[in-house]
């Protein structure tokens, strides 16, 4: 301490490194706070049968307890399910008026396309034609339950590809077919029949779905029969090992991460929605990169510096201070109103007014993106050029380069890291953006990713999904709070997990560059 004070430095690396290690703990933190709220929702937790001083059963799953300062009543949470018999999910309990809890083994959970989760047991397995039902006593039934769970996932992974990868391409053909002017009639009939053979296909398959059905029976004695169609997955969370719930675990991340969207964002996955954001950041990446980039290099190598260049380094400035809702207004009205309604008035007016380029669309919003973070990418790379040493450009000038080849040979590559510093800023900026992306593309159900198989690949006037939205419609638009919780963590613990690959490889290959050209460091 006494030699920092001598060199004037006083307390000042102590203070840097503090504040360093306050802000990786504060982020550290976070990420723990994010994974374990959000994680922990896909470990199969216990199912009670809690019988009441009252005399009343129920099974559920327990969620937390809480107790409010200076009460000494504990209140439980559990989540019931059985939404169709009971007309709630969720059941808030006294602990002082919990007479019993019990942990049945034969007590199952089913996860279905409708109506939730199913807590009971299993009473029967009909199977459509069958004279007898199996009955469900003992582990026979439960291995028949999972044989025939497979077969469904089987059948309905059959009748998703034939909808979506044979009958949808179908439609859309034919509905081209018929609103163009060359009508071929031998083609059209073609495709008709082509079409006919897969809805009948599709009709099969429907048939074997409803095949066979369940019946179940809660605690409290009620009954119902679901078509084991709706059923999507199934568990006895009481007699699974913890190597079964470890693997029901991943199964469930991996889901998560691999599905789409269903019962209104509260369950299934999100895929669409990483996939849209990432392809967002990209496009938004590959529009603003060279725009801002010339930019910087006009301002710093190429204008004669002065008051006007002055007073436009100060307006950049303050562009990157304005708030990002006005350049989604800007967006809708410039870019969705402006541009895309007039590209639909010279090459889609045969489908107006179902407009074409003039709503939302990817497209749209990564130029909204770029224009908003268009001041980030300009000012670090002029940051970049102006720490260059004038030794460099005059010595290139010296050995006879021109102008130009010492800024295509010397200055740029030099100034490579400070470009992808700014990218960067600009990833981190733009994928964590919601206000502009409700104004100019983002949906809050687009299970149709916009890159596909059929021309042009990616399909720039698709709406699209986005991590960010999706966090704000269930953690906000949404109907249960306590069903859409675990998810609004885990989503947002999945973007920030995003944002930080999408830095990471930009930072690799600013270290890369660095090294490669010698860049001088910061």
């Amino acid at each position: 301490m006494t030699s920092w004070r001598r060199q004037g430095e006083g307390g000042w690396p102590w203070l840097a490194a503090g504040s360093v290690a306050l802000s990786l703990l504060a982020l550290l933190a976070l990420l723990v706070l994010l994974g374990s709220r959000g994680l922990a929702h896909f470990w199969p937790a216990p199912v009670e049968v809690v019988t009441l001083e009252s005399g009343e059963r129920f099974a559920g799953q327990r969620v937390r307890q809480e107790s409010i300062a200076g009460d000494p009543q504990v209140d439980v949470l559990y989540r019931t399910g059985n939404r169709d018999l009971d007309g709630s999910y969720w059941r808030w309990v006294s602990a002082d008026a919990i007479d019993a809890r019990q942990y049945p083994d034969d007590l199952l959970v089913l996860e279905r396309e409708h109506w939730g989760e199913f807590l009971g047991r299993l009473v029967a397995i009909r199977a459509a034609g069958d004279a007898v039902s199996l009955p469900a006593a003992s582990d026979e039934a439960w291995h028949v339950l999972r044989e025939r769970l497979t077969r469904m996932e089987a059948l309905r992974e059959q009748r998703r590809q034939l909808s979506e990868e044979v009958i949808a391409p179908l439609a859309r053909r034919l509905a081209a077919l018929r609103s163009s002017e060359a009508l071929d009639p031998a083609r059209q009939q073609m495709l008709t029949e082509q079409w006919e053979t897969a809805r009948q296909r599709l009709e099969v398959l429907d048939t074997a779905l409803a095949w066979d059905s369940l019946i179940l029976e809660s605690v409290d004695g009620q009954r119902l029969e679901q078509p084991l169609a709706g059923v999507l997955a199934a568990w006895r969370p009481n007699a699974m090992s913890w190597v079964d719930r470890l693997l029901h675990w991943g199964r469930g991340v991996g889901q998560f991460l691999s599905e789409g969207p269903r019962a209104g964002n509260l369950e299934g996955g999100v895929w669409p929605a990483i996939f849209g954001t990432v392809m967002m950041v990209l496009l938004m990446s590959l529009i603003v990169t060279p725009f801002g980039v010339l930019a910087a290099v006009y301002l710093n190598e190429v204008a004669r510096q002065g008051p006007l260049i002055r007073l436009v380094r100060i307006a950049v400035r303050n562009l990157a201070g304005v708030p990002s809702i006005v350049y989604g207004v800007f967006g809708l009205g410039v870019f969705v109103y402006g541009i895309g309604g007039q590209l639909d008035s010279w090459f889609f007016s045969d489908r107006l007014p179902s407009p074409t380029f003039g709503t939302g669309g990817l497209l749209w919003a990564s130029l909204t993106l770029a224009l908003l973070t268009l001041p980030v990418v300009i000012v670090a790379t002029e940051e970049g050029l102006a720490r260059i040493p004038d030794q460099q450009r005059e010595g290139a000038l010296a050995l006879g380069a021109t102008r130009y080849e010492m800024l295509r040979r010397v200055v740029l590559p030099m100034a490579v890291p400070a470009m992808l510093t700014g990218v960067i800023l600009a990833v981190a900026r733009a994928a964590g953006e919601v206000a502009p992306l409700m104004l100019v593309g983002v949906a809050r159900l687009a299970p149709q990713l916009p890159l596909d198989g059929e021309f042009p690949f990616l399909h720039l006037d698709s709406k699209f999904m986005h991590l960010g939205y999706h966090i704000y419609n269930i953690g906000f638009q949404g109907g249960d709070v306590e069903r859409a919780l675990p998810l609004v963590y885990t989503s947002a613990l999945l973007l920030v997990v995003v944002i930080v690959v999408l830095n990471l490889t930009a930072i690799f290959l600013r270290h890369h560059l660095r090294a490669r050209h010698r860049a001088p460091e910061r």
